[in-house]
């Protein structure tokens, strides 16, 4: 602060108390220093939260997968787990390129490493050209495949991971670790009870297309096509309609379907 500034600042302190004008600075002043404050404690704790918010995702990805890290560890857990980077035009993987690196949220924000939709079902605005794909495998062959899936809510951006079966089409767990819906309404899309419907439930048809339905109500089990369907979440249809199409986004063309077109050749 400059020598005239600060001499203006004390003829403003200088003033009675009762003086609208040193109320006002004082105020200004105090308002100016908890900014501070909170952005530098913002910035000071920011690896910390990037780096528990790195530990939570793993995690997910480990029970996705159904390993268990109570013996071994989650980080043993998941070093079982291949992280690989997959472009979504073409479904190759990336071999070249640090999956460990990668943050897709980033991503999708840069002009240069994404491309905006227009066709957007999952309402995300731009998609990431690349995206991180876990690969789980048993004697060498891939048992379980995880894609990071999101798309908007109601109120939010939800985020999950998609564990696969090895033929690229049947759900084995989905998870939303990541989501601001009404609580004890859309909030249950992250509820185990709802979760456990996944399981087994067909995601893509013969011809690679995504069939998999989110219903307004319950599934009848013997009705034709319940394996295509799951329940709906009661008083959250929104949310609901917003699971059914995110999953119709990135199991389709834009997303991941070239990647699970190719399936056969990562055997």
């Amino acid at each position: 602060m400059s020598l005239g500034l600060l001499e203006r600042f004390g003829a403003v302190l200088a003033l009675p108390d009762e003086d609208p004008r040193k109320t006002l600075a004082v105020a200004l002043v105090l308002c100016l220093a908890c900014s501070v404050l909170v952005s530098a404690t913002a910035v000071s704790l920011r690896p910390m939260q990037e780096h528990n918010a790195a530990r939570e995702l793993k995690r997910e990805v480990v029970k996705v997968a159904g390993l268990d890290d109570t013996d071994i560890g989650l980080e043993q857990a998941f070093a079982r787990i291949e992280t690989r980077l997959v472009d979504l035009d073409t479904g190759e993987i990336l071999d070249n390129a640090d999956p460990s690196v990668y943050a897709y949220r980033e991503a999708a924000r840069d002009p240069a490493r994404s491309r905006a939709l227009d066709e957007d079902p999952a309402g995300i605005r731009r998609r990431p050209d690349r995206m991180p794909v876990y690969l789980v495998r048993d004697a060498g062959e891939i048992s379980t495949i995880i894609l990071p899936v999101y798309g908007q809510g109601l109120w939010s951006t939800m985020h999950g991971l998609l564990a696969l079966a090895p033929d690229g089409r049947t759900a084995k767990a989905l998870s939303f670790y990541e989501q601001r819906e009404t609580a004890g309404l859309g909030s249950e899309v992250a509820s185990p009870k709802w979760l456990r419907q996944w399981p087994g439930k067909t995601l893509i048809g013969p011809q690679g297309e995504p069939v998999i339905e989110v219903a307004k109500g319950r599934v009848d089990p013997s009705a034709p096509g319940a394996d295509r369907r799951v329940d709906g979440l009661s008083g959250a249809t929104l949310t609901g309609k917003g699971v059914e199409s995110l999953m119709a986004f990135w199991l389709g063309e834009q997303g991941y379907g070239p990647f699970l077109a190719r399936l056969d050749g990562l055997q």
